[in-house]
């Protein structure tokens, strides 16, 4: 007997998944209308890759999310790869109709050699329309056969667009248009090991309005700090990092989000016994840069939003981490918040365990150990050590010192719920502030349009 649709045993719980079929990379990712459109490589066809499809789900809180009909489907024998999505404003496209501003669509063609195409919807996207037919606006370069991945945004200064596209091993290219539709080449970004999935965006440092630079990343997350003037990218520093964990590729950002700039990722290679769909999404996370005693540097923190699935308080207070000794909290649960400041001492290690899964500290080397991965984080300068953990069926996702680091990893649970503990090696630690926080599911009222 199949399990009702969205309460099967493997099915994240406050993760996004596709109903059924296979998910890879976000796609096309805008905030439109009070809306969270959520674009993604979607096979409705089976649970492996192939056929890809823009599956497309919207939210309003990036916690619900409701599935709705496949957006862009494959067409003259190419699918439908990777790109993103803008809201044109002021119509410089002329695709407006009855005073709806067009959701324009730029995807890779994947029909040898690879070219980017367009399509865009003026209901708020629900249904997509293949601009000229489906044909290539941005033709193949002539660096590899499969050029892909456009990346679009609306540069304010100079009243332009920016599309930025993987062209090669190592080599981004960048063009200008002033109407969606006619591209021209502006110029080349070349860093050892860039590999697709191109996403460019401006955040304020420190919070200031005063100071702001740009991050280039690709889908490794491998991330550029510097300059961009509308045509060229000019590096500061990088290639840094600040994801770790052994699942987490292909992220994207949000377009036309106010004040914020929002991430999410595809949790690459988590497995999900027999279950009807495969694949999932990473939790959304706010970006920021900050300044640090190595440079600029960008973090990752889940969004406020989480907050409001908290639905039980299991465990609230502070307690002494003493050597031979790992306290087990009153908790049972499969989905939870988890949240702690620690001060380290001269403890050697510290380790919090949920499932068989363990999230340690090595003050010895300052790194912080997951799932076979392994990040570099400072303590505070006060000594102490910030992690919040978020637990779900299959995924945890860890976050270091309020998102310096994050480490996203997928398991098969081997029991139906979890315990949660705590210990310290060397000496004794201080547990200054522990939270354990239930979540609820985000399935509760079904998933599908």
């Amino acid at each position: 007997m199949m399990e009702p649709l969205y309460q099967e045993t493997y099915r994240p719980q406050f993760h996004f998944t596709a109903a059924r079929g296979w998910l890879n990379d976000p796609n096309g990712l805008v905030f439109h209308a009070g809306e969270y459109h959520l674009f993604f490589q979607h096979n409705p066809l089976g649970t492996e890759w192939g056929n890809m499809t823009w599956g497309h789900a919207v939210s309003r809180d990036l916690l619900r999310w409701q599935q709705l009909s496949n957006a862009i489907e494959p067409y003259d024998e190419g699918t439908i790869w990777s790109g993103s999505a803008v809201v044109d404003v002021t119509d410089t496209s002329g695709l407006a109709r009855g005073g709806e501003p067009p959701l324009v669509a730029f995807f890779t063609h994947a029909r040898r050699p690879f070219g980017q195409a367009m399509a865009y919807s003026v209901d708020r996207g629900r249904t997509f329309h293949l601009y000229g037919n489906g044909r290539h606006l941005v033709p193949n370069q002539g660096l590899s056969d499969d050029e892909r991945d456009p990346q679009v945004l609306w540069y304010a200064p100079s009243r332009q667009w920016v599309m930025v596209l993987w062209v090669r091993q190592g080599a981004a290219r960048f063009f200008v248009s002033h109407d969606l539709i006619h591209w021209e080449w502006a110029s080349d970004f070349e860093a050892p090991g860039f590999f697709e999935c191109p996403d460019l965006f401006e955040l304020p440092v420190n919070g200031s309005q005063e100071e702001r630079k740009w991050v280039l990343h690709d889908a490794a997350l491998r991330y550029w700090v510097g300059e961009f003037d509308g045509c060229t990218f000019q590096a500061e520093e990088g290639p840094l990092q600040v994801e770790y964990g052994p699942h987490f590729y292909a992220a994207q950002t949000w377009d036309g989000t106010p004040g914020r700039r929002v991430q999410i990722a595809w949790m690459r290679g988590g497995v999900y016994p027999d279950m009807p769909f495969n694949q999932q999404m990473s939790c959304p996370c706010d970006l920021s840069l900050h300044h640090t005693p190595e440079g600029v540097r960008l973090f990752r923190y889940p969004v406020a939003e989480i907050e409001r699935l908290r639905c039980d308080t299991l465990f609230e207070g502070g307690c002494i981490l003493t050597p031979g000794d790992s306290p087990a909290f009153a908790v049972r649960g499969t989905l939870l918040d988890i949240g702690c400041s620690i001060r380290v001492d001269t403890a050697a290690e510290i380790a919090l365990r949920v499932y068989d899964q363990e999230v340690r500290y090595d003050t010895r080397t300052g790194l912080l150990l997951c799932a076979g991965r392994q990040a570099p984080l400072a303590l505070a300068p006060d000594g102490t050590l910030s992690l919040r953990v978020l637990v779900d069926r299959t995924s945890l996702e860890v976050f270091g010192n309020g998102g310096a680091v994050s480490m996203a990893a997928c398991f098969v649970p081997q029991a139906a719920e979890t315990s949660v503990t705590l210990a310290a090696e060397g000496s004794a630690a201080e547990v200054e502030r522990l939270s354990i926080y239930r979540l609820e599911s985000i399935w509760a009222s079904g998933g599908a349009g």
